[in-house]
């Protein structure tokens, strides 16, 4: 494909990979970021959501809201779309130009046998599994993650503790994941980010943080606990509040 044609292009832009714009059979504004495919999603009241999908093997124009199955949030309008779109091929660039290595392993991690695995670096490989998977870091690589949050014999597991990883060896990781380890550790762990760094987190910075504030606020309020459709009150919902949200105890 000649460069020269595709700088005068506003939905393409070249270099690896190349991103494209579009819009899909059903009108959605669509894109393609190597293999992934992204769609502004129509819903309600005027929103959108950012849906995702893999590999979709027809044009641009045959797609339909029924290829996209990943879910990635709100998003505003096309300029965001754009927006996140860009992100995830500038995202893509970095995490080529890093080297990861995947390698065939069968070895035994907290979440079972190892399917295979990504090597970051050496002493420090992510593990997927059947069910789950995360990161295992050598003792060598452990010793240098922060007490406060360094797990014994190495293992990260890949919804949040993953994140530790990325603060201790942000060299190893893209833009874009640094930022997603950042706001993890801040939400999770947000006593360890503030002895680390040597700051206060400020309400909103933090979701642990907040929910410490509304319990400390709210400790003698009732809050609901749980909640059912009602069966003897059609178009009402029953619930069960405690005070200050405790978890009831006895039946």
């Amino acid at each position: 494909m000649n460069t020269a044609n595709l700088l005068s292009r506003p939905d393409v832009t070249p270099g690896f990979p190349g991103v494209s714009f579009g819009r899909s059979a059903d009108g959605m504004i669509v894109a393609l970021v190597d293999k992934t495919a992204f769609a502004m999603a129509p819903a309600r009241d005027g929103r959108h959501y950012l849906v995702t999908a893999w590999s979709i093997s027809r044009p641009m124009a045959q797609w339909t809201r029924g290829d996209f199955y990943g879910h990635s949030g709100d998003i505003a309008d096309e300029a965001a779309f754009r927006a996140r779109v860009l992100e995830n091929a500038e995202h893509q660039r970095e995490k080529r130009a890093l080297g990861r290595r995947e390698i065939n392993t069968h070895a035994h991690t907290p979440w079972g046998t190892s399917q295979g695995a990504t090597v970051y670096a050496e002493g420090v490989t992510c593990h997927s599994t059947a069910g789950h998977g995360g990161f295992h870091l050598s003792a060598e690589r452990n010793r240098n993650v922060h007490p406060m949050l360094r797990v014994r014999g190495g293992f990260y597991e890949e919804d949040e503790c993953w994140a530790i990883v990325a603060l201790t060896y942000p060299h190893l990781f893209t833009a874009f994941e640094r930022c997603c380890a950042e706001r993890t550790i801040k939400d999770s762990w947000p006593d360890a980010w503030e002895k680390i760094f040597g700051t206060i987190l400020q309400p909103g910075e933090s979701r642990t943080k907040d929910q410490r504030a509304f319990e400390r606020e709210h400790a003698g309020d009732g809050i609901v606990v749980s909640a059912i459709t009602s069966k003897h009150e059609p178009g009402f919902v029953e619930c069960v509040a405690t005070p200050g949200g405790q978890a009831r105890r006895g039946h």
